[in-house]
């Protein structure tokens, strides 16, 4: 679907982000692992989030769904069935990364993990290497891709350095961990998202965090209260950045999850003197169960050029491509090191960035680990392609509101993976 957005006057107006996908991801994940029910509040219905519904349904879960409330009626952290076939998980890479690590547990059976033509590019050998570690046997196509065999084996505990931060895999190997003989720790070169970790806090599961390291030790079963799913504030990043970029804009984005590893973006646009008003959480070494919610005010302000080191990466993952679009506005030069994470997403976002927006008229160019864009005061305009990558297709709409001549998206449809109401949204606020 091809979708043009004309320059806008302002947005003004008030909604609610919509729900988080990677808390949803985990949430059902965890339900599943679990060995009561689990009451999920404002669970996000997206193209990913359903895949990881199928999923525990075809691992044996039984799942209820009455509009954003879903409970999951787990099998236990041992007890997984075996599908008769290949397990889909569509083109969402968070499930294809976090699942394995409960498959590695399940003794003496055996299951398939593959997806669509995207997720089958996108390389697992970073979760195949520690779960190997840990006794469990894995086969991936070239050794590194989808399809993905996992073969259930008793799990020994372990001590494990991640190379690259990284949530996904982390929460692999966390999860792995609660059904493994004694503790297992695992190391990063920077600080990644912790959702994973504060639902397992929260599931009663003996967890520990000491700097840069987070030690599990193993369980005999996950214990849930009802969960209350905040707003993604990946999602809202788009409407936050619209709302910066478009003159005479105001907007209030409600609800929005300011857990301190997801606001390198907000913390990233302050910088760049951009106006986002809301209590954000501060860093802390001490881990909680909560995941913190604010109200965001977002208005028109004018940019300034910053530089991003390669430490605030793993904490802007998802948000990057928009920093590259401020940049594009802001006075002097935007920089972005140390985010190779973006060649390995749904697509190869730095070189989609780059061309994206230098089609439409922006001064930037990549470099082996992020990309330079010189600020210009604005875009011309155009067409860009989404390459089937949602979050590309949100920061093209965007440009085209911000643009002086307007944008058509190619690939517009992409955005449904993350954020289905997105249009409608955007549409409201431009009302």
């Amino acid at each position: 679907m091809n979708t043009r957005f004309e320059p806008a006057r302002g947005l003004s107006g008030a909604l609610r982000a919509p729900a988080d996908k990677s808390i949803s991801h985990r949430a059902a994940l965890l339900g599943a692992m679990a060995s009561e029910p689990l009451r999920i509040e404002g669970y996000l219905h997206a193209a990913d989030t359903d895949s990881t519904l199928a999923a525990v349904q075809a691992l044996g879960a039984l799942v209820e769904v009455n509009g954003d409330a879903v409970v999951v009626r787990g099998t236990g952290l041992r007890e997984a069935r075996e599908p008769d076939g290949p397990i889909d998980v569509g083109n969402a890479g968070t499930l294809l990364r976090l699942l394995p690590g409960w498959l590695a547990a399940q003794e003496g059976r055996s299951f398939t993990l593959d997806g669509d033509e995207s997720i089958r590019r996108r390389p697992v050998d970073r979760i195949a290497i520690p779960l190997s570690q840990m006794g469990a046997e894995l086969r991936a196509r070239e050794g590194r891709f989808a399809p993905l065999e996992v073969h259930g084996a008793r799990l020994r505990a372990i001590s494990y350095e991640l190379d690259v931060a990284s949530a996904q895999v982390k929460s692999c190997i966390l999860l792995a961990a609660l059904a493994a003989d004694g503790a297992t720790t695992v190391g990063e070169p920077a600080r990644s998202r912790d959702h994973t970790e504060r639902l397992l806090l929260r599931a009663g599961v003996a967890i520990h965090r000491n700097g840069r390291h987070v030690t599990v030790v193993n369980a005999d079963e996950l214990l849930l209260e009802p969960l209350q799913i905040p707003g993604d504030p990946s999602s809202a990043a788009f409407l936050i950045a619209a709302g910066v970029l478009v003159p005479h804009s105001r907007l209030l984005i409600r609800d929005v999850g300011v857990n301190w590893t997801r606001t390198g973006f907000l913390r990233i646009l302050r910088r760049m003197q951009g106006i986002v008003l809301g209590d954000l959480e501060d860093e802390s070494g001490e881990l909680v169960a909560e995941e913190p919610v604010s109200d965001l005010d977002v208005a028109h302000g004018a940019l300034e050029g910053t530089v991003v080191e390669a430490e605030e990466v793993p904490l802007a993952i998802d948000e990057l491509p928009l920093v590259a679009l401020l940049g594009c506005f802001a006075e002097g030069e935007t920089v972005v090191h140390g985010a190779q994470e973006l060649r390995v997403k749904e697509s190869d976002r730095i070189a989609g960035v780059v061309e994206g927006l230098g089609g439409l008229g922006a001064d930037i160019e990549a470099t082996h680990d992020g990309f330079v864009v010189r600020g210009t005061g604005g875009l011309r305009g155009g067409s860009i392609d989404a390459h089937g990558d949602h979050r590309m297709a949100m920061m093209g709409a965007v440009a085209g509101l911000a643009s002086r001549e307007g944008v058509e998206v190619i690939g517009m449809d992409a955005a449904a993976v993350s954020y289905p109401g997105f249009l409608e949204d955007l549409a409201e606020l431009c009302s």
